[in-house]
């Protein structure tokens, strides 16, 4: 448990750096880390909390881990810090959901984590900047779906293989 702890916390701080932020949508950029936190949830059920915690303490502590290397509780206070704070309640509800052995729960168990990171991401990118919910969505949303539909399809094909 402290291996695959470490290792995913190594993985989604690792991810962070690799960001592209789209001109046209500036205020939230694409990463990998929904990635390795939909992979750690496959790999280690409800314990996926864990290394998702991890990561956000060890930004709060000034480690420059969050996307692009930024780093302190400034970013939680930013427009991105919703989607951040996601990732933790994202990681349990993906865990848990995939301890039950039900037919297409890989499925459900992604597209819950997935909605728990817009529902903050969205609610807290709307209150930071003062935009209409609807226009956080269409900002914060509505683009990063595609991608994350196949990062989430990667996840759960991915850590059939190792779990």
């Amino acid at each position: 448990m402290l291996t695959r702890t470490a290792t995913f916390t190594a993985l989604i701080a690792i991810s962070g750096w690799i960001s592209i932020t789209i001109p046209f949508l500036p205020l939230v950029p694409f990463t990998l880390q929904t990635l390795f936190i939909l992979l750690a949830a496959v790999v280690m059920k409800r314990y996926a909390v864990l290394p998702v915690a991890l990561y956000v303490l060890l930004g709060i502590c000034n480690l420059p881990v969050f996307h692009n290397g930024t780093a302190g509780i400034g970013v939680l206070l930013g427009p991105t810090g919703g989607y951040i704070v996601g990732f933790i309640p994202a990681a349990l509800i993906a865990g848990l959901l995939l301890e039950k052995d039900i037919k297409f729960i890989g499925i459900a168990a992604i597209t819950a984590a997935s909605i728990m990171i817009y529902a903050l991401g969205t609610a807290w990118l709307s209150v930071s900047t003062g935009m209409p919910f609807a226009a956080a969505a269409m900002i914060g949303v509505i683009p990063f779906i595609p991608g994350d539909i196949i990062k989430g399809a990667a996840a759960l094909a991915i850590g059939k293989r190792i779990a």
